[in-house]
């Protein structure tokens, strides 16, 4: 798939995504209702609804690369996906249910197994990232398109990272050691992809335990900026995977981090 249709996919993407997002707001605002999956983890009819409407649209401008959401089955027992979607309807759903406003809309694009392409939108931080190839990654914020480029926004000399908890577990703290990071924040969802490749943030590290819809769009978006995503042992992430779980994962915002 060639750049030129990656772009044409993302910019039909867009409008979705903002119209989702006021929407998935509303819900909230008058109240959601909550269920819980059979593997324990919460879920709203603002999943469910932006999940509709999320894969509606990507069925009718990309008919037929197969969808793999985490809120429907369909595809997700094909384990010969070599160019397919993987969506997170709402990732941070806790955030969501709770008015947080970290929580993301998500939909990555994965070409011969890598991601290619990826849109994020938070919401309730009026925040939208997307990138359609190597070097074109962007925010959209305030009616304008700024490109992002993974440049360092954090004080020289000193690294800062988004982190999944404010009690790091000892294999996480020891990866922050090894990179000298100087303090964490904590940060729920995929924005703490979209905050490193804006540079506002330079590491990020997490045990195995997110699912490759999780992680897909800002790996896209981060890489296309100019970031690292690796596993634990510095080999690259690829998709399609058994049952689509990932390994550990470390974000760098570059290969120096100071």
């Amino acid at each position: 798939m060639e750049q030129k249709d990656l772009k044409k996919i993302n910019y039909e993407l867009i409008d979705t995504f903002l119209s989702a997002g006021e929407l998935c707001l509303e819900l909230r605002k008058k109240g959601l209702k909550e269920e819980t999956k059979e593997d324990q983890t919460p879920v709203t009819n603002g999943d469910i609804e932006i999940n509709k409407i999320l894969t509606e649209k990507i069925i009718n401008i990309t008919p037929g690369i197969p969808i793999v959401s985490e809120e429907s089955s369909k595809n997700k027992s094909n384990s010969n996906l070599n160019t397919f979607w993987l969506i997170d309807p709402i990732d941070g759903t806790y955030d969501y249910m709770n008015n947080g406003d970290e929580f993301t809309l998500n939909a990555g694009l994965i070409v011969d197994k890598k991601a290619v392409m990826g849109i994020i939108y938070a919401p309730a931080k009026k925040r939208l990232f997307y990138s359609y190839g190597a070097n074109f990654s962007y925010e959209f914020s305030e009616g304008k398109e700024n490109k992002i480029k993974c440049e360092k926004k954090t004080p020289k000399g000193e690294v800062i990272a988004v982190a999944y908890s404010k009690n790091l577990k000892p294999e996480i703290s020891n990866i922050h050691k090894k990179y000298g990071v100087n303090n964490h924040v904590r940060m729920k969802s995929s924005l703490k992809f979209c905050v490193i490749a804006t540079g506002e943030y330079d590491l990020y590290v997490a045990e195995p335990r997110a699912s490759e819809w999780d992680i897909a769009a800002g790996h896209a978006i981060l890489a296309n900026a100019g970031g690292i995503i690796t596993d634990h042992q510095g080999k690259e992430i690829l998709y399609g995977k058994t049952n689509f779980k990932n390994p550990g994962l470390i974000l760098r915002r570059s290969k120096n981090l100071l």
